[in-house]
């Protein structure tokens, strides 16, 4: 499958995919969604691959947010369309099934830092920013900024970046639980690299499940959440890597999960 707008590339069980329109800071229009949600399309039906790094060309950004251009021709019908189509496919990273780090290179505002909250874990370069700055151009925030948002860093947080516009540096990300690691840039792929097979390196069942288990338990209250949680571990007790996992544990030898 060719794409115009992003790459995607396989590196052993990573699959990377890298935003591509350096000319204007990487920024989301309708065909990059698009392409996105194809990439991850591939992912979801590629079992050689293991999880996923999304990050953006060139040196300046990961995502600049959405494409002004392509947005202020949007009618109130059109925006409510717009809206839901990039929640969607956020959404459908969010619960792909495998474990997505945004590898966030530079500025990530407005759509980008949608982007970056739908993936599982964020690690920033130290020279990277990040804001919802909708509100200077007269809009909110429309691909779930203002929902994943105060999950991430709480609604006092989240309403004063939403409502100022205001840019955070990477270190104060990091300090308000948006991103959970900073690196200089020069060693960004590296990290997000080994992080990423650090959690490859776990049952992939268990990781799914886990992933499932937050992002879906969060939309519920305790008690609902505590049975969700109840019936994957029943789900996850069914599996060849549990019974695999714990013999390798008692016989002091790594495991050799199969996803079965």
């Amino acid at each position: 499958m060719s794409f115009e707008l992003i790459t995607y590339e396989v590196k052993g069980r990573i699959g990377l995919i890298t935003l591509n329109r350096p000319k204007v800071l990487n920024a989301l229009n309708g065909a990059l969604m698009e392409e996105i949600h194809r990439a991850f399309g591939e992912v979801k039906c590629n079992p050689e691959v293991g999880g996923v790094i999304i990050t953006g060309s060139g040196e300046k950004a990961f995502c600049a947010g959405a494409d002004i251009d392509e947005l202020r021709r949007n009618s109130p019908v059109a925006g409510v369309q717009t809206a839901l189509r990039g929640q969607a496919i956020l959404r459908d990273i969010e619960l792909c099934g495998k474990p997505v780090i945004a590898a966030i290179n530079g500025h990530c505002y407005g759509g980008g830092c949608e982007l970056a909250m739908a993936c599982t874990l964020r690690i920033a370069s130290d020279n990277a920013k990040m804001g919802q700055p909708e509100v200077n151009l007269g809009i909110i925030p429309g691909y779930g900024g203002t929902q994943r948002l105060p999950r991430l860093v709480g609604k006092g947080i989240a309403l004063e970046l939403i409502i100022t516009g205001r840019a955070i540096t990477a270190e104060e990300a990091h300090r308000l639980g948006l991103v959970n690691k900073v690196v200089p840039q020069p060693e960004l792929m590296a990290a997000a690299e080994e992080m990423l097979n650090t959690i490859m390196a776990k049952g992939p069942i268990a990781v799914r499940l886990c992933i499932e288990a937050v992002h879906r338990g969060m939309d519920m209250d305790l008690d609902n959440g505590l049975n969700l949680e109840a019936q994957l571990f029943g789900v996850v007790a069914s599996t060849v890597d549990m019974k695999e996992g714990l013999n390798a544990f008692l016989e002091k030898r790594p495991a050799a999960f199969r996803n079965e």
